[in-house]
């Protein structure tokens, strides 16, 4: 692998309403940022579960960049962090961990916990996106924007 020359930030976040009813409806999100620009990216993921939320919400935050970066992925899930450095064992969710060492591979990157609603400005943001692709039951592009443009 050559040398990736491009530092980026990606925060990942997913979300799961009504985790455990009938009812659920999850969606995933990631704030990419390289040089001060911003980008969302999102994906409607219908009844999975929050785990399988955050993990796609990873796996679309590195699926969206076009070369090979370094980059500093940070999530609020100890579940995807922990597991990509090896604390934890792959026991479920096997298809999305497969699906996140392939995005993973092109890249160098560092994975960073961070706290959940502990005023981490992207992680918020990005949270706020995951909402609202699981409320709206689709990505709605233009809205995921908003929350971005409305950020400081």
């Amino acid at each position: 692998m050559t040398a990736p020359s491009k530092r980026v930030l990606v925060v990942s976040d997913g979300s799961s309403l009504s985790n455990q009813t009938r009812d659920r409806k999850a969606g995933a999100a990631a704030v990419l940022e390289y040089q001060g620009k911003r980008k969302v990216v999102g994906e409607f993921l219908g009844t999975a579960t929050n785990q399988r939320a955050e993990v796609t919400a990873a796996c679309i935050g590195l699926e969206a960049l076009r070369e090979p970066c370094e980059v500093t992925l940070v999530s609020d899930s100890e579940y995807v962090i922990r597991t990509m450095l090896g604390e934890y064992r792959r026991r479920s969710n096997l298809d999305l961990w497969e699906r996140l060492d392939r995005a993973a591979r092109r890249h160098r990157v560092i994975w960073t916990w961070t706290r959940g609603h502990a005023g981490h400005e992207l992680q918020e943001l990005c949270d706020r996106a995951a909402r609202l692709i699981a409320k709206a039951g689709r990505v709605d592009q233009a809205a995921l924007e908003e929350i971005i443009a409305a950020s400081p």
